[in-house]
């Protein structure tokens, strides 16, 4: 019997929110079986167990803020072989939980208590039984409320339960008379209505201090122009074919990142990072260019490493994967690292132009807006119909002055506007 205690799942991390239990109190696992999904401040991370053995304690509650190096769950080893296969990690782990100070061994036991007597201090539902399907933040919005899933009609697909069910069936008079109101809500007026106190924890707290740090520290040039990508949706519609034949989605993004790192040879400062003390300007040998993806644990900014040296299929591929990888919020630590420019697709929800805050430690970031068709003058002064995308660069104005960006983007424009012109300039 032994405590399986949390690892190190990211640099810098040193808690994270228990999520779902995958397993139940009393379960015969699997070495290597997923038991616990859990969401650092950077993504949703699967724990495996480290040998075969049987459940006998959670020691957290979905939904509790679990400390990394502290136990998660009790293992059996019914084997006799679990001493032999947990890791050497793992026994180092377990005697530094041992030499805790007084006051974190005094809140263990209290923890495993409420988990004794709360039911919900382990998973209702074993990995075989159906799970009615709902996002973090739903579950943890009916758990506030003292509510069940499964007592919640979803409107979402696969019958997914979403906010705004959860809210509907809070306003539902209970049966027998007028609801009492919720737990974890508050009165804010004299007409009983209610406001909603919900902690800002998980990626949401990450991108709102990297939000202030950024607006706060760093000075933002902002320049904003309009791009006639009609030549460039043409040329993707010739090769889309060929991409898919072999089984690659051609989106205009990869067009985009690629004209970014052509223009950033031009003007490497676009690529490069200031130091803490704003005294060096670090060129960055390889242009990295992130994107911002909206995913059901809140912003991520995944990056296309060495875009530079890809092709535009390569390119593509990784787009995609990145894409449906941070959509589930399972983007890999390694993809988050390492940005040197970011890309924010506003446009593909709506919207023209932006004010984009900089992804510090980078210098700069475009916002892409939606895709218009405009009518245009032509060569000959007659008015044609074009696709004109709406565009909004920002700048860190200590290092990145308006003409620099002017010329940067004129040259990614040109790029953009003539895309066969990108083959002159592709190594």
């Amino acid at each position: 019997m032994s405590d399986f205690i949390l690892p190190d799942i990211g640099e810098g991390i040193v808690e994270c929110e228990l999520v779902k239990w995958l397993v139940s109190e009393g379960d015969l696992i699997e070495e290597d079986q997923p038991v616990a999904e859990v969401m650092t401040d950077k993504a949703l991370v699967e724990i495996p167990a480290p040998y075969k053995g049987r459940v006998t304690r959670l020691y957290w509650k979905e939904g509790d803020i679990a400390k990394v190096h502290a136990p998660l769950f009790e293992l059996v080893d019914e084997s006799g072989e679990g001493s032999d296969q947990g890791s050497a990690e793992q026994a180092a782990t377990s005697e530094e939980s041992n030499s805790k100070t007084p006051e974190a061994k005094q809140a263990e036991p209290q923890k495993t208590q409420e988990s004794a007597q709360a039911p919900a201090a382990k998973s209702a539902v074993s990995p075989e039984a159906p799970r009615t399907p709902a996002s973090p933040a739903v579950r943890r919005l009916v758990r506030e409320n003292e509510l069940t899933l499964d007592s919640i009609e979803g409107s979402g697909k696969d019958g997914r339960v979403l906010k705004s069910d959860v809210l509907t069936h809070l306003e539902q008079p209970a049966s027998g008379g007028s609801s009492a109101p919720a737990s974890g809500m508050r009165r804010a007026d004299a007409q009983n209505q209610e406001v909603r106190i919900e902690p800002i924890k998980g990626m949401q707290a990450v991108m709102a201090k990297r939000m202030v740090v950024s607006a706060s520290t760093i000075p933002h040039f902002n320049f904003s122009e309009d791009i006639d990508v009609t030549e460039l949706l043409s040329l993707r519609q010739q090769l889309k074919p060929e991409a898919e034949a072999r089984g690659s989605r051609l989106t205009l993004m990869p067009f985009i990142m690629k004209a970014i790192a052509l223009a950033v040879r031009e003007y490497p400062v676009l690529n490069s990072q200031l130091n803490e003390d704003v005294t060096e300007i670090h060129y960055q040998p390889n242009c990295n260019v992130g994107m911002a993806v909206d995913s059901k644990i809140g912003l991520l900014v995944p990056n296309v490493k060495n875009v530079d040296q890809l092709t535009l299929l390569e390119i593509a591929d990784e787009v995609t994967r990145l894409t449906e990888a941070a959509r589930e919020g399972r983007v890999s630590q390694a993809d988050l690292k390492g940005g040197t420019i970011t890309i924010s697709n506003i446009g593909a929800l709506g919207g023209t132009y932006a004010s984009p805050i900089i992804n510090a430690p980078e210098v700069a970031i475009v916002a892409l807006g939606r895709t218009q068709k405009l009518p245009r003058f032509d060569a000959n002064g007659q008015v044609a119909e074009r696709a004109i995308m709406t565009i909004s660069w920002a700048g860190d104005h200590r290092i990145i002055d308006g003409g620099t960006i002017a010329r940067f983007n004129n040259l990614w424009k040109s790029y953009l506007e003539s895309p066969q012109s990108m083959l002159l300039h592709m190594g």
